[in-house]
């Protein structure tokens, strides 16, 4: 199968993935108890003052209607309007989108370089002290959830020794002024991926280290550092690419916790409080954008794995 081919059809299936996702998101928000007239009420909410609101705010249509209409929407880029604020909602997440993509983008290019090194020295070691030492740390590290960790590491590292700010409180939407606020939130969104995709990358050298093609190329008498970059290396990398796309939408989560413990004024943070606010076209929107981004992540890493690995790549 040509790569164009089979980029189309990764193509049409997330559209009907995203979709797909987007009519759920959809249903069980309208399934919700309350709404954003019951919120804006109070504590001792008026029927006539609720009914009133949800007039205002266009909650009285009918489920199809508002459906259609919201998916009529999407298809001409709009999002619809935040119940809470009256701003459209591609202009509420258009706020929180440069510290979570910072999180999410920083931390894909941190855990690549990393568990790729790691995973080759401990393939080169097989079964040595390094090779030993990665897997129980690792594992060990893995089984830890990152709302726990994130607490230890504040407590440690903020609190107890005051190297570095506990919370992004203060720092405003560009944290790249205060470097210091994001070491924490950084390392907590690395460790995870770091240690299951060093361990496949391991798992992938070695596999490739005992295939013929790589046993030629050191018959042949070629440098260790050409086996292990032209020729052991690609084929390691095509499941390690998919797995990097499981990584992303795992980030997607992992962003939303991290950015409540370190309160930093992200999309996982706008999420938290539509849901607090029942201001359902914010959470719908958010849903658009995480589940296309979802997709576009896992079209290219299938892509990528398909240019590495093209046997591979079909079989998926």
């Amino acid at each position: 199968m040509s790569p164009a081919r089979y980029a189309l059809r990764r193509l049409v299936l997330g559209l009907l993935q995203v979709l797909t996702a987007a009519s759920a998101v959809y249903a069980l928000t309208e399934a919700l108890p309350g709404d954003a007239a019951v919120v804006r009420a109070g504590d001792n909410p008026d029927p006539a003052r609720i009914a009133a609101l949800r007039d205002e705010l266009g909650l009285n249509v009918s489920a199809f209607d508002g459906f259609t209409g919201w998916l009529a929407g999407i298809a001409h880029g709009d999002l619809g309007t935040s119940l809470a604020s009256g701003r459209p909602v591609a202009q509420e997440l258009a706020r929180g989108l440069a510290p979570t993509a910072l999180l999410a983008f920083g931390t894909l290019a941190l855990v690549v370089p990393v568990a790729v090194l790691l995973g080759a020295a401990a393939a080169a070691r097989e079964r040595g002290l390094l090779d030993r030492g990665l897997t129980v740390v690792g594992v060990a590290l893995y089984s830890v959830p990152e709302f726990a960790l994130a607490v230890v590491l504040v407590a440690v590292f903020a609190l107890h020794l005051g190297w570095l700010p506990a919370t992004a409180v203060g720092a405003g939407s560009d944290l790249t002024a205060e470097p210091a606020f994001l070491v924490l939130p950084f390392v907590v969104l690395a460790i995870r991926p770091v240690c299951s995709l060093a361990r496949l990358v391991r798992v992938g050298l070695l596999d490739a280290y005992a295939s013929e093609h790589v046993r030629h190329a050191r018959r042949l008498g070629l440098s260790s550092r050409r086996v292990l970059c032209r020729h052991a290396l690609p084929g390691a990398l095509a499941p390690a690419a998919q797995h990097l796309a499981r990584t992303a939408d795992w980030l997607l989560g992992g962003v939303v916790v991290v950015e409540a413990v370190f309160v930093v004024p992200g999309l996982g943070t706008a999420l938290v409080d539509a849901v607090a606010a029942r201001d359902v076209a914010v959470v719908q929107g958010l849903a658009v954008v995480f589940a296309a981004t979802t997709v576009a992540v896992n079209l290219l890493a299938d892509l990528a794995a398909f240019r590495l690995a093209p046997r591979a790549g079909v079989a998926t």
